[in-house]
């Protein structure tokens, strides 16, 4: 059966197969095996349209050659997949720095901000990337950033600005990857005064991640601001239903790049990344939202209506166990989700 909608494109993310990843119990997954393994994922005739990648070794290069960049390029032209939003290498293990740290920290931050916009540029040029963002974070913990807030956030703010002068050189917008475990990002109220704090509304913006974003609810990291009630009852769907709309009421007009996910109302963290959202895979049972409902929230108004603020969605699977990452069933089932949110919740173009 044909698919109802041709927009947004739906992606798959690679970055899952280094996240959390390199111990010889969860070892790393090489960019080939990931690219294959959503190649292969098909639903009556429907595939996936692209990647969204991470800007780090093993997959890439951070100090990428422009032939590296054209191999890229080939691999997702032979492949038939397009190329979408960049994640930006801005922490300190891979030679970034807190973007509230030292004038060195911040300058490292920005350098590497600039790098992938360069990467994104250069993929464009070679017509693989069509649409999508350079993600970025604050690369410092919640702890730290909880020692001064308002200031903190202020740091942030400035260096987010640098940032977001030299990806309007290159032609590319900055997305805020809302999780817990970031400062200055580790609740809604605080996504939305870091961006309002950067005043680039033109430049960057909000990467909403269904798994993340339901922690913002429950005010995991930032009490203050939980929508939940403290000992929420799971089986209350309008409770629930509730919070995430005035969450996505908040966030949807800074929105510009989203992620399909499921979770299970739990915390999961591994090596460097500190605890964050659950992603759980489509079918768990212990996931708490309603996938095509709840993606519906960020892709329509409060009238209802289409904000199309986006043109491609992506999965993330980020830290599934090894035995769950290797299944083609994960994939079909998860390329079913998306195609299912596109046909509620999609385009023709």
């Amino acid at each position: 059966m044909a698919a109802k909608n041709n927009f947004p494109k739906l992606h798959n993310a690679m970055w899952p197969g280094l996240v959390g990843r390199g111990s010889p119990d969860i070892p790393a997954i090489d960019l080939d095996t990931m690219i294959d393994m959503t190649v292969k994922a098909e639903v009556d005739g429907v595939k996936f349209d692209g990647i969204d990648i991470f800007h780090a070794a093993p997959h890439t290069n951070i100090d990428f050659t422009d032939d590296e960049v054209k191999k890229l390029a080939a691999k997702a032209q032979k492949n038939n997949l397009s190329i979408g939003s960049i994640v930006a290498p801005v922490w300190p293990p891979v030679g970034g720095g807190s973007a509230m740290g030292s004038s060195a920290d911040r300058k490292k931050f920005v350098a590497n901000v600039e790098k992938s916009c360069r990467l994104g540029a250069r993929l464009r040029d070679l017509g693989v990337r069509h649409y999508g963002v350079i993600r970025i974070d604050s690369a410092t913990s919640t702890a730290e950033w909880a020692k001064d807030p308002v200031a903190n956030t202020k740091k942030i703010a400035a260096t987010f600005r640098e940032a977001c002068s030299v990806a309007a050189d290159y032609g590319e917008r900055l997305a805020c990857e809302g999780e817990i475990c970031w400062g200055g990002m580790n609740s809604w109220r605080d996504m939305v005064d870091t961006l309002e704090e950067t005043d680039r509304p033109q430049t960057i913006g909000f990467q909403a991640d269904m798994a993340h974003t339901l922690l913002f609810t429950m005010g995991y990291n930032a009490p203050k601001s939980r929508l939940l009630p403290a000992k929420y009852d799971w089986k209350d769907k309008s409770l629930l239903d509730e919070a995430l709309k005035k969450m996505t009421d908040a966030l949807r007009p800074w929105t510009i790049d989203f992620h399909v996910a499921q979770n299970d109302g739990t915390v999961k963290g591994l090596g460097y990344h500190d605890k964050t959202g659950h992603h759980c895979t489509v079918d768990d049972r212990q996931g708490k939202l309603n996938i095509t409902k709840h993606a519906g929230y960020w892709l329509r108004d409060g009238n209802g209506e289409l904000v199309k603020a986006f043109r491609h969605i992506c999965w993330d699977g980020c830290m599934f166990p090894p035995d769950v990452m290797m299944n083609s069933k994960t994939w079909t089932n998860i390329l079913t989700a998306m195609i299912k949110v596109r046909d509620k919740h999609g385009w023709v173009a």
